[in-house]
């Protein structure tokens, strides 16, 4: 997997920019505020059609062509995979009548949907804020799941993007239902199989995945910790895909204790969790009217990461977290080259300064491990002097990239 061009428009900072990209390690320097973020963020855009840093789309676009009559923002790529070149293209346009932008994507010249892009180009990225992985909130790391197993797994990716406009057709019927305007099991029978149907998968994938992402991730935590702390990862469901309750049960089990020890399941199939999630959807019935929505399915997953029996996110140290999310960013680059027979582009965002010897040092060893690996840094002296001989250098200045051909010099 190779990023051989890219092209920017009037995205960010960038009011235009064409970049011929190399094998291997590519760094780029510069003060901040001035694109490093940015040209990363676009990387990341074209493999994900999501931006891991806007709200909406609206942000990407350069504020100085906002009051054109027209304004854009396009970014295209050029990839080489598997002796394949795949040439794909997003271009955010103005929607009628608001403030807001859609996408037009193009993979070869030809229109597809956003979800067609994704796996195409499979990224994983580095950034400071990955803290917030283990620190922050359920849909942070849900979104984690989602972005990681949609590059590796085109069939969730369909899955989950089912799953969520039936979640929204469901819970519009339940507020109806709430009114009083029919019979609730009658009319909730069509969607709540077509919700586990979609949601099954789902599930069953995001088990696979903890499951392989705790096996690598535990392995690479006891390097960084010296050896001294084991870490586990674990699935945290609204409910347990692997238990039906009671035909007759009519409220939901209790959930507190699962929120706690989350569940294990080494093999957990889509059909055995649709059985289960069928059965919690009916216990659940009168608890769904009440609430107006619905309580229970992958929208409320999360993942929970511990050392012995203490959830890190609620008693870890903030180091203890950040090793942590390196951790799982290391493993993560194994499965989705095993996955996927070749090893995902590696982005790295000024995060060298923020880590000791022995985690720079993994770091460097991942850098070095892939074909192509693109880092920014605000200081050259981040980087010992064997491995910048050997990387592609440029800098960064208010949008415009300049490579540096004579070497670099560091203390």
């Amino acid at each position: 997997m190779l990023l051989r061009h890219l092209s920017l428009t009037n995205f960010r900072n960038y009011v235009r920019l064409e970049l011929d990209l190399a094998p291997g390690l590519s760094i780029v320097q510069g003060e901040n505020a001035q694109g490093k973020s940015n040209l990363l963020e676009a990387i990341a855009y074209l493999a994900t059609s999501r931006s891991p840093r806007a709200g909406s789309d609206a942000e990407l676009v350069n504020w100085l062509v906002r009051e054109e009559p027209y304004p854009y923002a396009r970014l295209a790529a050029e990839v080489e995979k598997h002796q394949r070149v795949e040439r794909l293209d997003i271009t955010l346009l103005p929607a009628r009548n608001n403030h807001r932008y859609r996408k037009q994507v193009r993979i070869n010249g030809v229109n597809r949907r956003a979800i067609d892009l994704v796996g195409l180009m499979p990224v994983v990225l580095f950034r400071p804020e990955d803290v917030e992985l283990v620190a922050g909130t359920p849909q942070q790391r849900r979104r984690y799941l989602d972005i990681a197993l949609c590059q590796m797994e085109p069939p969730y990716c369909r899955a989950l993007s089912e799953y969520n406009k039936t979640l929204s057709q469901r819970n519009a019927l339940l507020r109806h239902l709430a009114e009083g305007g029919g019979d609730p099991v009658q009319e909730l029978r069509f969607w709540n199989d077509k919700l586990a149907e979609t949601g099954s998968l789902v599930m069953a994938k995001r088990q696979w995945f903890i499951n392989r992402l705790e096996r690598e991730a535990s392995l690479r935590h006891l390097d960084l910790s010296g050896g001294f702390e084991r870490l586990r990862l674990r699935y945290l469901p609204s409910f347990d895909p692997g238990i039906r309750p009671e035909p007759r049960q009519r409220r939901y089990p209790s959930t507190a204790s699962l929120r706690e020890r989350g569940v294990a399941y080494e093999a957990l199939t889509p059909e055995q969790v649709r059985a289960s999630f069928l059965a919690h959807l009916q216990a659940g019935l009168s608890r769904d009217l009440a609430a107006g929505m619905t309580l229970l399915g992958p929208h409320r997953d999360d993942l929970g990461f511990y050392l012995g029996e203490y959830n890190l996110r609620t008693y870890g140290s903030r180091g203890q977290q950040r090793t942590a999310a390196l951790a799982a960013r290391l493993a993560e680059v194994t499965i989705m080259t095993e996955a996927g027979g070749t090893a995902p582009i590696l982005l790295m965002d000024d995060v060298m300064s923020e880590l000791d010897a022995t985690r720079r040092a993994m770091l460097v060893e991942a850098l070095t491990s892939v074909p192509q690996a693109i880092v920014t840094t605000t200081d050259w002296e981040d980087f010992q002097t064997p491995l910048l001989e050997h990387a592609t250098r440029l800098t960064v200045h208010a949008g415009q990239l300049t490579r540096l051909s004579a070497p670099v010099e560091t203390a």
